[in-house]
């Protein structure tokens, strides 16, 4: 039975608890916050789950157990990750699990965290977990086997208002009460629905378009009640081999819009994440016919399910096939840190991926294929 230890008793520390339990692993959760340990065990899982699981063990950061783990999550807010992924490594799990945003736009303690990773030879992966739910697998499928024929662009938006976390979240009175008020942190609509960033990279690698090369982009930053952070962030995005397409995230949109449309020679394939109450769906559309629609029954639990066992199946092979591996991870917070440089600097940033996972990788420059 694989043993799993989480940091971070909120929302996401929650649903990776009854996630593992459901798959019959051990579980034991750790929070610096007492209060914290008591609002899971007494509100928050019961209302969600209908009741507490005794079998979970709750403990202190202080007093939890050391070593033996086969995995170790850090659901935690981002500005606190990597410390706690330092000392995660030095407990040497078989692999490690990060909740997204993996860190801040300055991306401190990125690289170094990359090098350890690679020394110790630890599986890591970052959650996003929509690159691992049934929609995007069958869009793969659809994919490979040219539904729509060669890929032209590519356009993802995660647009969604925030009052709907902090309904999950009803402990925090409003964005300043946490880091999802700060974009510094980890925060804002480039950090918090950084998904959409990393499906955009998910769906072009899968194509063959490979890393993002380029991004311009404009986000409109609010000063409000002691906060700071961007609700609205508008990407362009260009890759190695050319592909071109546009990322959008932003914490106003009522009702919620989760989707991505892949446009190709022959037609194009919509992702759409909550397509109607039972679940996702994926669409596909060719001229001169009605849509072809596939339904994919799903609640929200099942996404944390679907991504343990992702984790649990490619940790024996070192997890660097896994579309959530740490360095797609590290990939997608380069796209971020680059967005943020290109709003402020107002101009098109590279990344150049040999100069680390670090602010010295992204580099002001005239766009690509400008004539």
């Amino acid at each position: 039975m694989p043993r799993i230890k989480i940091f971070g008793a909120g929302s996401i520390g929650n649903h990776l608890a009854n996630a593992a339990r459901t798959l019959g692993w051990e579980v034991v959760v750790c929070d610096i916050s007492p209060e914290a340990l008591r609002r899971m065990k007494a509100e928050i899982y019961p209302s969600r789950y209908g009741a507490w699981d005794d079998a979970i063990r709750l403990f202190s950061n202080r007093d939890a157990p050391v070593g033996g783990f086969d995995l170790i999550f850090i659901g935690t807010p981002p500005d606190v990750h990597m410390q706690l992924a330092m000392s995660a490594i030095d407990e040497n799990p078989k692999a490690l699990l990060i909740e997204k945003p993996l860190c801040g736009p300055d991306l401190e303690g990125a690289n170094i965290l990359w090098q350890r990773i690679r020394e110790k030879r630890i599986p890591a992966f970052v959650g996003y977990d929509h690159a691992v739910g049934a929609a995007s697998r069958l869009v793969e499928g659809l994919l490979a086997k040219k539904t729509i024929g060669p890929v032209l662009t590519l356009d993802v938006e995660f647009r969604e208002h925030w009052a709907g976390i902090f309904k999950a979240h009803p402990w925090l009175r409003g964005p300043s009460d946490s880091y999802l008020g700060f974009w510094r942190r980890g925060g804002g609509a480039s950090g918090e629905h950084s998904h959409a960033i990393n499906l955009w990279q998910h769906f072009a690698h899968i194509i063959g378009a490979g890393r993002v090369e380029q991004v311009s982009a404009s986000l409109d930053y609010v000063e409000s009640d002691g906060a700071s952070y961007d609700r609205l962030a508008l990407m362009t995005l260009r890759t190695e081999r050319g592909l071109i397409g546009r990322v959008a995230q932003d914490v106003v949109t009522l009702p919620v819009s989760k989707r991505a449309i892949i446009q190709g020679e022959e037609g194009r394939i919509e992702w759409v994440n909550g397509y109607d109450a039972a679940g996702d769906a994926v669409l596909v559309h060719r001229p001169g016919r009605d849509a072809e629609v596939h339904h994919l029954p799903k609640k929200r639990p099942d996404d944390f399910i679907a991504e343990l066992r992702h984790v649990h199946a490619h940790t024996a092979n070192g997890g660097e096939s896994s579309p959530i591996a740490l360095s797609r991870g590290l990939d997608t917070m380069l796209v971020v840190a680059a967005a943020h440089r290109s709003s402020q600097e107002e101009t098109a940033i590279r990344i150049n991926y040999s100069g680390g996972y670090n602010l010295e990788a992204l580099e002001s420059g005239p766009l690509i294929g400008r004539t």
